[in-house]
């Protein structure tokens, strides 16, 4: 396998990049090359402070970089030699087969939408981000690559869902629901009240309407809402399960006796900790390209990197891109012709 990774995306960067890029080659057997695309200068003095470097590590020299403040499609367009855009040029020209990035989402996937199309059918590609559960995993889709969808987004975000959780994370048949503010089919706005009936027609496992308390408690394999919505969603989970764990220690140090009891407990709590951190997740798919393109939070520590790369490596193992194609030509005739042409348009997110 063949890997780009955006050396220079991310808070943290390219201290955390490289640092998980080693730790990963370390752990993950399967990497023939990994390409770490950046300023040439900074890439090698960090991989200096590592000592001797992998082999399988290439760095690719970007002399720019997209800022935070930056633009989606205008970083594209005009920061042509932006380490996004040459991690994503060597999924284009063959040289990769995934690209990795913590850095400006609207960059990568702006640059993904741009340089490697749409698969065949895909009108708008979505994120899928995973997110844990007490039993399970699931899926919520999209987590921010397109704020401004319409039903037909949303009916191909359920179905790429649906082959992801199945092909990439061993559901068998996942169910999907639709985020929104009752389970009864007239409740939400027209967005889903028009994306409900065309789910109700898909070849997929619908269950209907879910609602926030739903996705915990009880939980479908596959959430379905527009990009604005999924990331509230998200970014308020990773916020309230940070917030809980520091408010569990605070409080299970106050007294010595619950000290005693919260040591008792430790191995509990520490498997909730990492059930509930991002960085055992690592990144999120942008399904509907015609590539693989995994986009990680912009503070990704070395381990969140090491295990984006991961993701990348178990999408590239899987070939997830085949099924998605094959389910969508499937529901060709249920998306109308709104597929015929199937623009590429930069995310708005």
């Amino acid at each position: 396998m063949k890997i780009a990774l955006d050396g220079m995306g991310g808070d943290w960067a390219p201290a955390n990049p490289v640092s998980g890029a080693i730790e990963a080659l370390g752990r993950f057997s399967g990497i023939e090359k990994l390409y770490l695309v950046g300023r040439e200068e900074a890439l090698k003095a960090e991989l200096d402070k590592h000592g001797r470097a992998p082999h399988q590590i290439e760095i690719v020299p970007a002399s720019q970089v997209v800022e935070m403040g930056d633009a989606a499609i205008d970083s594209v367009r005009r920061k042509k030699d932006s380490s996004i855009s040459r991690a994503v040029d060597l999924v284009k020209g063959g040289d990769a087969q995934a690209v990795v990035s913590a850095g400006h989402t609207g960059a990568a996937v702006a640059a993904s939408t741009v340089k490697l199309r749409n698969l065949p059918g895909v009108v708008r590609p979505g994120i899928a981000t995973v997110l844990p559960t007490e039993t399970n995993l699931f899926v919520l889709i999209d987590a921010g690559a397109n704020i401004d969808a319409k039903p037909v987004h949303l009916g191909q975000y359920a179905i790429m869902g649906a082959a992801y959780s199945e092909h990439v994370l061993g559901f068998k048949n996942p169910s999907v629901g639709l985020m929104s503010i009752g389970t009864e089919e007239v409740k939400g706005n027209e967005l889903t009240k028009e994306a409900f009936k065309l789910l109700s027609a898909l070849p997929i496992n619908f269950r209907g309407n879910v609602e926030g308390h739903d996705l915990f408690e009880n939980p479908v394999e596959v959430v379905v809402c527009d990009g604005f919505v999924g990331n509230v969603v998200l970014k308020t989970s990773e916020s309230i399960a940070s917030a809980m764990l520091h408010w569990l220690k605070h409080e299970l140090t106050r007294n010595p006796l619950r000290m005693f009891g919260a040591m008792l407990a430790r191995g509990a709590f520490r498997a909730i900790k990492r059930k509930t951190n991002y960085e055992e997740y690592g990144g999120s798919p942008l399904l509907g390209v015609n590539g693989i393109c995994i986009i990680a939070h912009g503070s990704s520590t070395p381990l969140a990197i090491t295990n984006a790369i991961r993701v990348a490596a178990e999408s590239i193992r899987h070939d997830l891109n085949p099924h998605i194609v094959e389910r969508i030509a499937a529901a060709r005739e249920l998306f109308g012709a709104t597929d015929e042409a199937a623009p590429t348009t930069p995310p708005t997110a």
